[in-house]
């Protein structure tokens, strides 16, 4: 969570570090701040609660300008939303901090500074962290060395971003758990905790690794590791453009993104797949040897990554005749699993930072599987560089904290394995010439089913005043009404659950009445005379039923019955990527009515970098 710009150069950085900021914001919007070396290589720092506008206001009423300076936008982890709280902390002789993570043992160091007569002004962990530097710096007498110091005591996760007073010409980075990235100019340089914040001003880009600490100098870099070595690490240059994370026409990012997923899932699709074959190369050059030997999938994902983990596990089983485990990271972590011979390891994350997808990786590296692939939208991230197997969605920036292009390009990767796992256990070419097939015809299908929107709108009315909401599927589509519940519950603060349908009679329908709407999922698969059934239980009940359902599927609306109908000839391994956009629309459009913050809900942030 939480979002890091800094930079060094002969100009006025302030702009550079608002602008960064703004492009942040998705990370973290409780509280935002600025710390900047002037000319007088003086500190001059200004924070303020809320939105990174609230920041702006604040330096047009006391303008700075300088050289030098790094700023932060924060989601609380300690402390609440408050100016004291918010970022940079400073400690004495103008040393400032910014910091991504959680410092667990940070009570402890408190203590102990606590005893040596250092005052703390917030309660965060990241005030401990700056008084550490300068503790240290009574010895070292150099900051780089007095940051190694103490990064060395830290447990837990950070990036940071250091300026001081004493020593103006350069920004000391250090990361562990937490990404952080050097964005490389003309006798200036920046840092950010995402590539997307600092491309106005640069495409060149190096990516520190576990335990580096960086010194950051107009015209040089260097890096030691965890070792103490000076290490080089590579320089690439990024192939997002700088307006990639523009809103452009739309009112919010997030129907700016519903809008962008045929696009998505096109470019998800080329160059992976070519005269109805699966090009499995695209995993990685030994790809074909692991997928042959894979006699068991264990997936591991959180919140939206895990419902994409859930769908592809009824594949994977159905045409793969492969088992398949599906996890929550967060609980992976926590036990200790049995590995079946030959297991490959699949994790799931937009980010490619998400914290317990990191740590259930790195913990599964120990672990005795054949191997370990990641579906990440970031190809610079973490995930993607620990992991053996790649498979890259090309979603493009994902602005907007719920997430939607990004999960359903995670469902076309996850396809996409699927027909590879597939090639070598169950199906001929035969086979595979059809699946591959099914995927080139989603982005059309998507683009048929965005013509619904102003059918959606209008039953979206029904939805502001309503507290409860119940999402319906069965197979395959019981996890895509998890993640209608969830879009709903994320930016509406509707309350939504979602059930198998067929679980409804065994408690949940015991909620069901006149003002809870009960949304179902319903193309014309193997299942859907049971889910007919499931819904006249509703419907005997009093509740009112919303269905999107295939026009040849025999659900026609009566009353207290509404039929929203899809596209035809929608396939079982379509189905579940293109019921996913009508509720994506039905979640926006209530939001909207209900006038909550659409692409920053409350509470929540896009990239979950802590625990």
């Amino acid at each position: 969570m939480c979002g890091i710009v800094g930079a060094i150069a002969e100009r006025n950085v302030v702009p550079i570090l608002i602008e960064g900021l703004r492009r942040l914001e998705y990370r973290g919007y409780d509280s935002a701040g600025i710390a900047v070396l002037n000319g007088r290589e003086q500190l001059k720092r200004l924070r303020a609660v809320g939105k990174v506008k609230m920041l702006e206001e604040a330096l047009e009423a006391s303008p700075t300008h300088g050289g030098v300076g790094i700023a932060h936008t924060r989601w609380a982890t300690h402390g609440v939303p408050s100016e004291r709280n918010a970022h940079p902390h400073i400690s004495h002789d103008g040393l400032a901090i910014v910091h991504n993570g959680i410092i667990e043992n940070h009570d402890e160091l408190r203590d102990d500074l606590k005893r040596s007569g250092y005052d703390f002004t917030s309660e965060t962990d990241t005030e401990v962290i700056a008084h550490r530097v300068h503790r240290h710096l009574a010895t070292q007498k150099d900051l780089f060395k007095a940051v190694r110091a103490t990064v060395a005591e830290l447990e837990g996760a950070y990036a940071l971003a250091v300026i001081s007073e004493n020593d103006p010409e350069r920004i000391i980075l250090a990361r562990e758990g937490c990404p952080v990235v050097i964005g490389l100019g003309v006798e200036e340089n920046f840092v950010a905790s995402d590539v997307a914040a600092l491309l106005p001003v640069t495409r060149r880009f190096m990516f520190l690794e576990e335990g580096d600490v960086a010194e950051i100098r107009r015209t040089s870099i260097k890096v030691i590791d965890r070792n103490g070595d000076t290490v080089e690490r590579e320089v690439r240059e990024s192939e997002l453009s700088a307006d990639a994370a523009e809103k452009g026409q739309y009112r919010h990012f997030m129907l700016k993104e519903i809008h962008e997923q045929p696009r998505a899932v096109a470019n998800t699709l080329q160059e992976r797949v070519a005269n109805g074959r699966l090009l499995e190369a695209a995993f990685g050059p030994a790809a074909t040897a692991i997928f042959k030997r894979t006699e068991h999938v264990h997936i591991v994902a959180c919140g939206t990554s895990y419902h994409s983990g859930m769908v592809a596990r009824y594949f994977i089983e159905q045409i793969c005749k492969l088992p398949c485990t599906v996890e929550i990271a967060s609980e992976y972590r926590y036990r200790n699993p049995v590995v079946p011979k030959n297991s490959l390891f699949v994790t799931i994350s937009q980010s490619g930072e998400t914290a317990d997808t990191l740590a259930a990786l790195r913990l599964a590296k120990q672990g005795g599987y054949l191997s370990s692939l990641a579906i990440c939208n970031v190809p610079e991230s973490s995930l993607v560089r620990e992991s053996e197997l790649v498979m890259l969605t090309r979603a493009g920036p994902e602005i907007g904290v719920a997430s939607t292009k990004a999960f359903t390009t995670q469902l076309i990767a996850l396809s996409m394995l699927v027909i590879a796992l597939a090639k070598h256990h169950t199906a001929d070419a035969e086979r595979e010439r059809g699946l591959v097939q099914r995927l080139i015809e989603i982005p059309a299908l998507i683009e048929k089913t965005l013509t619904l929107d102003p059918v959606i709108y209008d039953l979206a009315t029904r939805f502001a005043d309503k507290h409860h909401t119940l999402f319906l599927g069965r197979g395959a589509m019981h996890p895509i009404a998890m993640e209608g519940a969830l879009k709903l519950k994320e930016i509406s603060y509707i309350h939504a659950e979602a059930y198998p349908a067929g679980e409804l009679k065994h408690g949940p329908l015991a909620l069901v009445d006149a003002d809870m709407p009960v949304i179902a999922v319903a193309p014309n698969n193997d299942l859907v005379e049971k889910l007919k059934s499931n819904l006249m239980e509703v419907r005997a009940r009093g509740g009112e039923l919303i269905v999107f359902a295939d026009p040849e599927s025999g659900i026609e609306p009566s009353e207290g019955v509404t039929v929203i109908h899809m596209p035809k000839h929608v396939s079982y391994f379509q189905a579940p990527i293109v019921y996913t956009v009508p509720l994506q629309l039905l979640s926006y459009h209530v939001a909207i009515l209900k006038g909550t913050d659409v692409d920053q809900p409350r509470n929540l942030a896009k990239s979950v970098t802590v625990e």
